[in-house]
């Protein structure tokens, strides 16, 4: 049972995702709440892309040229953003939650939320199991302490998670 419809053909959304400078504007657009000058969006991505803050100009104009004459363009195209070349502004559109799911999410430690949530699973499974065992110092705490400490630190991690991605949360529950 599917219950979001892909808009897009699968080929099509991995087309628009094999570009780097593509998958940073549609973060970048998804972590923004409502339209985003064509400006700030390439000094975003150009900042990303050469790790200096802010980035060289001629980095800045060359992100600037490529998302105005190509990567815009063909997203507009594609219906997942909103491109306005005359107010040189863009806005992500409903067909962006097709390629959205598509993007992984990678935390600020390297890794992606997937990757996260399950290791706090098995660590806590591990830990719960271990003080059911009654192994040495694991054993001396409870083992319904132990599972609810675990479970705080999924739901504290889903508040943050959902807090740093509110701007898409909020545009998904509007669409």
């Amino acid at each position: 049972m599917q219950l979001r419809k892909v808009t897009l053909p699968e080929y099509e959304i991995h087309r628009v995702l094999s570009n780097p400078r593509r998958r940073e504007a549609l973060r970048e657009l998804g972590s923004q709440p409502g339209t985003l000058p064509v400006r700030d969006l390439a000094d975003a991505i150009a900042e990303a892309e050469s790790g200096v803050s802010p980035a060289p100009a001629k980095v800045r104009d060359s992100v600037y040229i490529s998302l105005h004459q190509t990567h815009l363009p063909k997203l507009h195209e594609l219906g997942i953003v909103d491109y306005d070349r005359d107010a040189r502004a863009v806005e992500l559109r409903e067909g962006a939650r097709s390629v959205g799911q598509y993007m992984d999410v990678v935390t600020a430690g390297g890794f992606t939320w997937g990757e996260y949530y399950r290791g706090v699973g098995v660590l806590g499974l591990l830990v719960t199991t271990a003080a059911l065992a009654e192994i040495p110092l694991v054993g001396v705490v409870d083992p319904l302490l132990w599972a609810s400490g675990f479970l705080s630190v999924f739901a504290a991690s889903t508040a943050y998670q959902l807090w740093t991605n509110r701007w898409n949360v909020l545009r998904g529950l509007r669409g």
